[in-house]
This record gives structure tokens, C-alpha cells and sequence, in this order.
């Protein structure tokens, strides 16, 4: 019996040696979304504003930019083909540094390229590639065979190249065209050594940075980037031009595509709605001539709505008060977005907004865009010109406005419905 008991004392002695001497569990591998581009269906030639870009593409190299908002040892690409009617065929891809002379090569499941679904997305194998907060960086992908333009972004602030042929990490190419549109590359992901924090700015062309200055990131989820970095939160801007709360248009309308393009990414801790303009302003106009005006009901609710979708996730919402737009596109073949009656609508949401108690935070746009001479008017050292669109000053100041304890506070849910 003893003999029995010293044998059983020392197998268990033997295992916990092993268990204490044993190499600890890997650390637990996290991707944060650092990067995105909405999609939207592309439309025909009977539209108000042009497509930008070609229906079809085929044997050329798409050559895009982007800029991250947080840094990582490594990186993954999302390739999109939302809204695409048959399979995306990518020949090859890669990625550099926008000041590295050389490229390295994006792979998926250890292959030069993939098949993406109608409709799905594929996201790369990681890449050993260092890159930091706010760095520039430009994606090549190859398309072989005729391709209908899938997972578009239209104005995208950006140029795109068209490119010749297979032109994957060539600096010297032929430039079929140049255009200001997206397709196909939607998404930029980092590791990170904790798990991801993400907030998502959902709006129309003034979230999408119309006005701003092309190339130079100056929209005002750029400007809120820069602001959140160092708290190791990443912005991602889910703006469409002409999106709109309640219908579609330029793109399915933000309660279509709210799980989609917000709630669907890792980590997301807030986001910050910035919608009515075009509810506002596309009825009886060019964008919507026949439509029937919007109600302050119908907005509300619809507001209403969203704060219930993101607070069931745990997600705090951030408003926005819709900017002034007396004048906008004043002059144009596009204006009608401004009546009297519109800038009632206008204030009596933005007062709703503001003190219906409805959001966890507000970020009061209107107060710091308008002109104190005239509040139903972009203050003109605020304005693009066009007189709907901040300019550059005009995105800075929205971003600051925001409260950076509003993405970081206590969890959602805490708002009256």
C-alpha cells in the first residue's frame, strides 16, 4: 500500500513538474480594422452625376491609395466584391509604402491571387510589413479577364490608376486613365497586441470628405484619427456620397447598410452618425425631383432606430448636428437642396438632436460651421465653395468638436429611447 501511494505521489510530482516547466499558451492573436472603403452598387449613364470610372475592366492593374489610422507589425487587405453579379477574378497584388521604392507581394491561402464570390469578400494571408499610425500606403491588384467594377466607392478623395497590363509592384507603367473612384480593395487590418477598438463615422459626402483636399486625408474622420490614435482606437469612415437614413440613392440608405458597414467590424466601441442632409435636401431637387419631403417623424424614428441596433451591441452612439446649407450647389445644374421650408426641417431635427436625450453624446456640427451672421449659411472661411461641403478648416473643426471621452465612456445603453 505504501509502495502504491510513493508511485502515485511521484507520477504526480512528475506532472506538475511538467506543467510548471511547459512554454505558456501563445498570446491570442488580434486584428484590428484600421482602414475602410463602403461600397456601393454602381449605377448606368441615366444617373444625375457620372460614374466616374469603367463598367468593365479587363487586363489592367488598379493602383489605389490609402492611409491607416493605427499602426501594426502586420497587415491583411479586404478585397470586396459587394454588389458584383459574377466572380471577381484577382490575378495578383501588392502593397508598398508610399515613399518605399519596392513593393511586396499580398497572397491568399499562399497564391498570387483569388476568386472572390459574387457578393463576398476575401481577406489576404498576413504580411510582414511594419507600418505605423497614419501612414500612406498604395495597393496594385491585377485584373486578368473582364471584370464588371465591383465593391466601388465613388469620390473617393483619392486618385486611382489605371495601369496597363499585369503592373503589380512596377513603379514605371503605362496610365490608361486617372480617376478619383474605388473598386475592389474596401478594407486594411493590422495585428495588435489587444483586442481591437474601433469607432465607425457612418454619413453621406461630408463624412465621405467632398471639398476636401484630394490625397492629403483632410476629411474629419481623418482629423478624428489623428486624435484617437494615440488612445489606440482606430477610425474607420463609412461615408457614401448621397447616402442617405431612410432611402437609397447613391447607395443602399444607412439603415440598409447599418450591419453591414458598422456593426460588422471587429471591435467596434462607437460610431458617429452624421445623416439628414439629404433627407433634407433631395426631395423636389435634381437628386429626387418627384419625392415627397421628409418628416421630422420619419427621421427621428429612423435615428431612433439606429441607436437601438448599435446599443443591443453594446455600441454608444455619437450624433451629429446637420450642417447649414443655405446656397448649396447655388449656381449649378445641382442646386435645389435649400428651401425655407427645408432649413425648418433642418433646425427642428437639429434641435431634436440635441436635446431629446436619445444618444449617448452629441457632437454639434451646426454650431461650429455656421455663420454667426447668418446661421443658415457655411461660415465662409469653413466652406469648400460649394456652400454644402466644409473645406478643409471646416472638417478640422468638426473633428475637434467631438468629445474624445465620448467613444470611451460608459457602456452603451444608457440613452432614453
Amino acid at each position: 500500500m505504501q509502495h502504491r501511494t510513493r508511485t502515485c505521489l511521484a507520477i504526480l510530482l512528475a506532472a506538475l513538474s511538467m506543467t510548471t516547466n511547459a512554454a505558456p499558451p501563445p498570446a491570442p492573436e488580434h486584428w484590428q480594422p484600421t482602414w475602410f472603403s463602403a461600397a456601393q452598387p454602381v449605377w448606368d449613364d441615366g444617373w444625375v452625376l457620372p460614374l466616374g470610372m469603367p463598367t468593365t475592366l479587363r487586363d489592367v492593374t488598379l493602383r489605389q491609395p490609402l492611409r491607416s489610422s493605427l499602426g501594426g507589425r502586420r497587415l491583411r487587405i479586404v478585397v470586396s466584391n459587394a454588389y458584383g453579379s459574377t466572380p471577381l477574378v484577382l490575378g495578383a497584388m501588392a502593397l508598398r509604402k508610399a515613399d518605399a521604392p519596392l513593393a511586396r507581394a499580398v497572397r491568399f491561402q499562399g497564391q498570387d491571387g483569388v476568386v472572390v464570390a459574387p457578393g463576398a469578400q476575401a481577406v489576404s494571408d498576413p504580411l510582414a510589413l511594419p507600418i505605423g499610425a497614419g501612414e500612406r500606403l498604395e495597393v496594385d491588384l491585377h485584373l486578368p479577364e473582364a471584370t464588371t467594377t465591383a465593391g466601388f466607392h465613388w469620390d473617393a478623395q483619392e486618385q486611382t490608376l489605371i495601369l496597363q497590363g499585369n503592373a503589380v509592384g512596377r513603379r514605371e507603367a503605362t496610365v490608361l486613365q486617372a480617376v478619383t473612384t474605388r473598386a475592389f480593395v474596401s478594407g486594411l487590418w493590422v495585428d495588435s497586441a489587444r483586442p481591437p477598438a474601433t469607432v465607425v463615422a457612418i454619413g453621406d459626402s461630408i463624412t465621405d470628405g467632398n471639398g476636401s483636399s484630394p490625397g492629403l486625408d483632410q476629411r474629419w474622420p481623418d482629423h478624428l484619427a489623428r486624435r484617437l490614435a494615440p488612445r489606440g482606437i482606430a477610425v474607420l469612415n463609412a461615408g457614401i456620397a448621397g447616402n442617405r437614413l431612410l432611402r437609397g440613392g447613391w447607395g443602399e440608405s444607412a439603415l440598409a447598410r447599418f450591419e453591414r458597414d458598422v456593426l460588422g467590424h471587429p471591435g467596434v466601441r462607437a460610431v458617429v452618425v452624421l445623416l439628414g442632409t439629404n433627407d433634407i435636401g433631395f426631395p423636389g431637387g435634381p437628386f429626387a425631383p418627384a419625392e415627397p419631403p421628409a418628416t421630422l417623424d420619419e427621421l427621428t424614428r429612423a435615428l431612433r432606430q439606429l441607436v437601438a441596433q448599435a446599443h443591443v451591441r453594446g455600441v454608444r452612439v455619437v450624433a451629429g448636428t446637420v450642417p447649414p446649407f443655405e446656397r448649396a450647389l447655388e449656381g449649378t445644374p445641382l442646386q435645389g437642396h435649400y428651401s425655407p421650408r427645408k432649413e425648418a426641417l433642418r433646425q427642428a431635427l437639429n434641435a431634436w438632436i440635441r436635446n431629446a436625450g436619445a444618444f449617448d453624446a452629441v457632437a454639434d456640427f451646426d454650431a461650429v460651421l455656421r455663420d454667426p451672421a447668418h446661421p443658415a449659411r457655411l461660415a465662409p472661411a469653413l466652406d469648400s465653395g460649394d456652400h454644402l461641403h466644409p473645406g478643409d478648416a471646416g472638417y478640422r473643426r468638426m473633428a475637434e468638436a467631438i468629445d474624445l471621452d465620448a467613444p470611451l465612456g460608459a457602456p452603451a445603453g444608457g440613452a432614453r429611447p
